[in-house]
């Protein structure tokens, strides 16, 4: 068993190694590419042409690696892509990721998050230097029955709204696709292990993605808008963008070295420390903004695509992975307010994020575990 205080991403395992990421251009692919970056991969990306005001315009992201502007609903472009990239390491990222959107344009929800999968995997087939593939997800991918506890691997897949089932039929894309092309009884012959990846609602500097709670905090504060909180008691599992990022990049090399016995679906969901109410995460970011932001909570009854309590257990991954979550919420929502003011600020975007992603990397002793033992001391 690992020390899960000390685990640390390896970074001579990605150094120089050739990696294929879709959706680089979006808010998780662009911390994972510059993060991919610093260890010295090899990166090509895939995806649609990122938003004027991105992580990936403001980051310079592109400049340490290479991108390609095009769909992942275009299978053509997306195979020769992959074969001419050589890469053995593949993370499929690029989605349609907005629950809303998914209630506006499911057409093309379900174009991008099940055949975008479908046309990334038969890529893969047809491309020899695969090794491992992970498929990111999201929590939302469950049948929500509104369980007190954390939903763990095993658990039903279900969405209520075409966003969240998209992902479902993705990872069932994903199982399918493993079951059929790539078994583990035939892993000597094809040599290629794929999981599917789920993580809880993420957050971070560079995220300007509308009906988000922190995109949304954000333009309140700098607007002088009203800030509505339709649903401030429901809880979800918070977490800084990097807490997952580790979490694939942590599976995506198990992949590489131990094949079938990693594959599958793995959670990547905070501690209890981030399970937080709607307005409790409102609440602690609005002390890390130096103005004040009016807020207008609604009546507390969730809407048809909200649901009351949604958890993750991602005890598989910190007993299999190593994996732990480092920050504290508190961290993530001041990191996450500090990464704007910077930008209000006129800083390089792309040194503060990679500073963040240093400290992240290089901290000795999770702030969690620390966090924990104090708790316990002080009950002593």
């Amino acid at each position: 068993m690992e020390n899960l205080v000390n685990f640390a991403v390896d970074a001579a395992f990605w150094r120089g190694r050739r990696v294929f990421l879709t959706g680089h251009t979006g808010f998780k692919g662009g911390w994972l590419s510059l993060w991919l970056q610093t260890l010295g991969a090899q990166v090509t990306g895939f995806a649609l042409a990122p938003q004027a005001l991105s992580l990936f315009r403001l980051g310079r992201v592109e400049r340490g690696m290479q991108s390609i502007i095009a769909n992942v609903q275009d299978g053509v472009a997306l195979q020769d892509a992959l074969s001419s990239s050589g890469a053995e390491v593949v993370i499929h990222m690029a989605a349609q990721p907005l629950v809303r959107q998914g209630y506006a344009e499911p057409v093309e929800t379900y174009a991008t998050n099940v055949m975008g999968t479908v046309h990334l995997l038969q890529a893969v087939r047809a491309t020899a230097s695969v090794r491992a593939v992970v498929v990111v997800t999201t929590d939302k991918c469950y049948e929500n029955r509104e369980w007190a506890w954390g939903y763990r691997e095993n658990d039903a897949l279900g969405g209520r709204d075409p966003y969240s089932n998209s992902k479902a039929c993705a990872e069932l894309v994903a199982q399918s696709f493993r079951d059929s092309f790539f078994p583990v009884e035939r892993f000597a012959d094809h040599r290629v292990a794929i999981a599917t990846a789920r993580a809880g609602n993420v957050i971070g500097g560079g995220d300007w993605a509308a009906n988000r709670l922190v995109p949304d905090f954000l333009r309140a504060a700098e607007g002088g808008d009203v800030l509505e909180l339709r649903y401030p008691h429901a809880v979800r599992p918070w977490q800084h963008v990097l807490e997952p990022l580790a979490g694939y990049l942590r599976l995506l090399q198990r992949l590489v070295e131990l094949g079938p016995e990693v594959s599958g679906a793995w959670n990547f969901g905070p501690t209890d420390d981030g399970l937080q109410t709607v307005g409790e995460v409102v609440r602690q970011l609005a002390s890390c903004w130096p103005e004040s932001v009016n807020v207008r909570y609604g009546d507390g009854q969730p809407s048809a695509h909200e649901t009351s309590v949604l958890r993750l257990d991602s005890s598989k991954a910190r007993a299999n992975l190593g994996w732990l979550p480092r920050w504290t919420l508190e961290r993530a929502l001041r990191n996450t307010a500090d990464w704007h003011l910077a930008h209000r600020r006129g800083n390089c975007m792309d040194a503060v994020t990679r500073q963040q992603i240093a400290q992240y990397t290089t901290a000795p002793v999770t702030e969690l575990s620390a966090a924990r033992t104090l708790h316990a001391t002080s009950l002593t």
